[in-house]
């Protein structure tokens, strides 16, 4: 089924079945988890989300309430810290009544170089970008268990694929995460509890502008098999189909959305 936005020419696909599911969104507050929280909110989910940057988490959640079948909820989570994790996520289960879906989205790929990074930055920087990942889905997944089932989204990148400069430490865990889902969707699947990665290219959001140049921009859209910028709302696309039932059979998988990008 097809639902015009407010944009006539604008047409996007809605899934009855994410209506009233209930959705927790990591690093929900802006960039592609600002778009991952306005797309479920905008299919009638009851969507809970955590970031740090409670500002423009709280600018997101005034924005969307008017307009939503349920108001979305946000709480300040520093996911590096893994009892303020558990205690949040319990907060958030008891408020929707339950999980059926998690997104994984939080990251963070600032650059660094080889030789300036020492132990304690390789700990921080792995736990931004890799440890919270397993954390979030292990508090969830007795949620998802009493519901008979959900859908863990797990975030990866394009970047290790490509192999990027000044990013080893980001690269090396989102690598990584493609293994966390492959096994997690192996063990959890007996209990129809489906896990993926989303795999995006460079995705136009403002910090991603903050590292290319209009230069930079234009090299990458060269190297696309397609035209154009990747926008959150392209992502969120490919999030909602993967977290419906439409996507049912499908777990143990990478899916990209990196407008061919090689």
């Amino acid at each position: 089924m097809l639902q015009k936005t407010s944009a006539a020419t604008d047409m996007v696909a809605r899934y009855p079945s994410l209506i009233d599911k209930r959705v927790i969104v990591t690093g929900g507050g802006s960039g592609i988890g600002e778009g991952l929280v306005e797309a479920f909110v905008a299919q009638g989910a009851r969507v809970a989300f955590v970031d740090i940057a409670e500002d423009a988490a709280q600018a997101l959640v005034d924005r969307l309430t008017p307009d939503a079948r349920h108001a979305p909820i946000q709480r300040h989570c520093d996911l590096t810290n893994l009892d303020s994790l558990k205690a949040i996520f319990a907060d958030l289960e008891e408020a929707l009544g339950g999980v059926d879906i998690l997104v994984n989205n939080a990251g963070n790929d600032d650059r660094h170089s080889i030789e300036d990074v020492t132990p304690a930055y390789w700990d921080e920087r792995l736990n931004v970008n890799l440890r919270h990942q397993f954390f979030a889905a292990q508090a969830v997944i007795p949620a998802m268990k009493r519901a008979g089932g959900g859908a863990i989204l797990n975030f990866g990148s394009i970047s290790w694929h490509l192999g990027l400069n000044d990013l080893v430490l980001y690269q090396t865990c989102k690598a990584a995460i493609e293994g966390l889902t492959r096994s997690l969707a192996r063990d959890l699947g007996r209990e129809n509890i489906r896990v993926n990665t989303i795999v995006p290219g460079n995705v136009q959001t403002p910090r991603q502008e903050k590292w290319y140049t209009p230069e930079g921009e234009a090299e990458i859209v060269a190297a696309q098999c397609l035209d154009g910028r990747i926008q959150p709302s392209d992502v969120a696309a490919l999030v909602l189909f993967l977290a419906s039932d439409d996507a049912k059979m499908c777990t143990g998988h990478d899916y990209f959305i990196d407008a061919g990008w090689r």
